[in-house]
């Protein structure tokens, strides 16, 4: 993600003159109402784009953000945008309609309408900008779905949300072929998770079939500590059948077990590589991810990365094996 503002580096009298400047530019034309005076404002923001996807994460004081009728009636590019609420509170009104998001929630808002946007706890929000005729959903069904509270009490925003706010933060999918593999999916994420939350099962189908691959794969994610993850209770997740599971992630190329393996071990390498790699023995951070034999864990460890998870926990921590008073498994 490329930095687009950080007000540390800005005079206090130019701050709001920057924001204003920063999310016009970067988003879509708006006004910004800090309610203090410019000495006491800070932001900061980081921009990312996925084709025709734009991601803005911002962190700020409080603020109201308008979207006017006369700015809304010069967009020259009508898009939707997905706002994700990261931590605290804050309100999004467009169409008659109001909505308090609270961390883990999030709203959809169009630029062809007024809106206004209240953060008075500050800003802690990721915002993706999307084409509305990339989006493709019916003018009624998308102005129905407006400033409406999207929640885990829905399985599909439950993922959107995870999915979403890990994309905006994982600046490798922001480029190259990597952005271009994740725009169809999630666009089509957004699609079902829409039209699934408005009761419109027609509209929702396809995306829904379209993201089953990627919901499946984010479920595993979300599941990998699990010991008893398999097969039988993915499909039952997404109330499909075995079978049906096995022919999803064909089609994507993936092999389950190979794939819950590989995820599994790359956590595990990651976390002995980590401050906790230090603090906890090698058996309770291949048990903590799914692996219940110690000896079998690194065995398929040493055959994956070809070295020892002791030698691996030992070139990040030198020493740490000297200390531990009971011995571990290579």
């Amino acid at each position: 993600m490329s930095p687009v503002l950080d007000t540390t580096l800005i005079p206090p009298q130019d701050r709001e003159e920057f924001i204003r400047h920063a999310v016009c530019e970067s988003v879509v034309a708006v006004d910004i109402d800090h309610h203090r005076p410019a000495g006491d404002i800070s932001a900061q923001m980081k921009l990312g784009a996925m084709g025709p996807m734009t991601v803005l994460s911002a962190r700020s004081t409080a603020a109201t953000v308008e979207r006017t009728q006369r700015l809304a009636r010069v967009d020259e590019e009508p898009a939707v945008f997905l706002g994700l609420q990261v931590s605290g509170n804050s309100l999004v009104v467009q169409n008659g309609r109001e909505c308090l998001l609270r961390p883990g929630d999030f709203a959809v808002y169009e630029s062809a309408a007024p809106y206004t946007l209240v953060f008075d706890e500050g800003v802690d929000h990721h915002f993706f900008r999307i084409p509305r005729a990339a989006l493709a959903l019916p003018e009624r069904l998308l102005r129905d779905a407006t400033a409406v509270r999207m929640d885990s009490q829905n399985p599909v925003a439950g993922l959107a949300f995870t999915y979403f706010s890990q994309l905006a933060v994982t600046e490798e999918l922001h480029e190259g072929s990597q952005a271009a593999a994740v725009v169809e999916p999630s666009i089509e994420l957004i699609r079902a998770v829409v039209a699934s939350h408005m009761g419109n099962s027609g509209v929702a189908k396809v995306p829904l079939e379209a993201t089953l691959s990627l919901r499946i794969t984010q479920y595993i994610r979300t599941h990998l500590s699990d010991p008893d993850l398999s097969a039988a209770h993915i499909a039952a997740a997404h109330t499909i059948s075995v079978r049906h599971l096995y022919a999803v992630l064909a089609r994507s190329g993936i092999s389950l077990g190979d794939w819950i393996r590989s995820h599994r071990l790359a956590e595990c390498r990651r976390e002995l590589a980590g401050p906790n790699g230090r603090l906890r023995t090698i058996g309770a951070i291949s048990r903590s991810w799914g692996f219940v034999d110690a000896t079998h864990f690194s065995k398929v460890f040493k055959q994956t990365y070809g070295i020892s998870p002791r030698a691996w926990r030992e070139q990040h921590h030198p020493g740490t094996s000297k200390v531990r008073s009971a011995p571990e498994p290579d």
